[in-house]
Formats: C-alpha cells, structure tokens, sequence
C-alpha cells in the first residue's frame, strides 16, 4: 500500500491498520531472530576461515619453493610438459546447503585411485615430486577456506537484506501505522464526543417541550 494516500476515517480503516500493524510486528519479530542467527553463523564461519587460512600460507610457500626448485633443476618445458600431461588425480565436489534459507557451498575432495603414480618418476625431481605430494595434501585445506569465505560473503549479502528490511518495518512501515491507528482513535472519539453533545442538547430540548 501507499503510504501517501488520504486515511479514509472509518471503524473498518481502523480494524485494517491495526491488522496490518500487528503482521508487520510479526514479520519485524521474525527478521530479528533471523538477524540473530545470520549474525552468529557469520562470527563463527570469521574464525573458522581466519583458523583454515591460517594453516596454508606456511604450507603455500614450501610448495612455491618446490616448484621454482622444479623450474631451475629440470627446465621450463621439462616441468610444463610433465604437468600438461598428468591426469587428474584430485576431484572437488560441489553440493548446496542451507543456512537458515541463504544457500552456501559445501565442497569435499577426493583423491581418484588410479593405482598408478600420475607420471613417471624418473622424468621428474625429488622438488616436483615433493610439491605434488604437498599439494594434494594441502587442497582440502584450501577448498576449506574458500567454502567458508564463499559462505561468509552469501550470509553478509543476506544479512544486508535483512536488515533494510528491519530498517525499514521499525522506522517507516510500523510507525506510519501507528500514526494513522492513532489519527484515526483520536477522530473517531471526537465524533463520538460531538454525537454524545448534539444527543444531550436534543434530550434537553425534548424535556423543555414536556
């Protein structure tokens, strides 16, 4: 509804806007408890991804090191060559989940058992065989931290929706109700005060007639 539109001054107007205030306290009492919860889930999804980040940057640097150690020890193409011919050995697996109704990522890895090592050894480096084995030990750890800061960023942008939502039940829509719940009590009883008084003058003038 508008809230530019003239207040019609009516008992039914009145039953209306006290409804619709009293849906709207509801609506504002849920968006408050879901305000809550997405402000808890977001505080401890902060310290899981500071906790998960924290672990990878010591991990990353030995892997940085292992391959530049691959890089001057067996040649750009040699290392190029071994890495565009490998298969893949790490799989990630996207599924959905719910927190409160705001959809976030759930991602789990696994390792594909191709029983055999995924190039040969002899074509490599102890460097490069040690960056493979630190990367597929480090990639769940990665894909930890990328899910909880995907989720952190879909439950703010929820958590932003919700509170203009608030902002705007608690300083608009809800006040504006009560204005026009209380315009409206305040001319119903004048009338009623101005009824009572014409009744009165037309019973006196009655008795003045007996």
């Amino acid at each position: 509804m508008s809230f530019g539109q003239s207040v019609a001054v009516t008992k039914i107007e009145l039953l209306k806007y006290k409804r619709s205030s009293q849906v709207a306290t509801m609506v504002q009492k849920i968006l408050d408890d879901k305000r809550k919860v997405l402000l808890k889930n977001i505080e401890e999804m902060i310290d899981e991804a500071m906790r998960a980040r924290g672990g990878i940057w010591e991990p990353l640097q030995d892997i940085y090191s292992s391959v530049n150690e691959s890089y001057l020890v067996l040649g750009t193409h040699a290392v190029d060559s071994a890495a565009g011919s490998t298969p893949a050995v790490m799989e990630v697996d996207v599924s959905v989940r719910r927190i409160v109704d705001v959809k976030v990522p759930a991602l789990k890895v696994t390792e594909r058992d191709t029983g055999t090592a995924p190039y040969g050894f002899a074509d490599t480096s102890a460097s490069m065989d040690r960056a493979t084995s630190q990367i597929k030990e480090l990639l769940p750890r990665i894909c930890k931290a990328a899910e909880y800061e995907n989720s952190i960023f879909s439950l703010a942008k929820a958590l932003e929706k919700t509170q203009k939502l608030l902002n705007a039940l608690e300083n608009v829509i809800i006040p504006q109700y009560e204005q026009r719940i209380k315009f409206i009590v305040s001319v119903l009883e004048e009338r009623e005060r101005e009824e009572f008084a014409k009744l009165k003058k037309v019973k006196a003038a009655m008795e003045r007639r007996k």
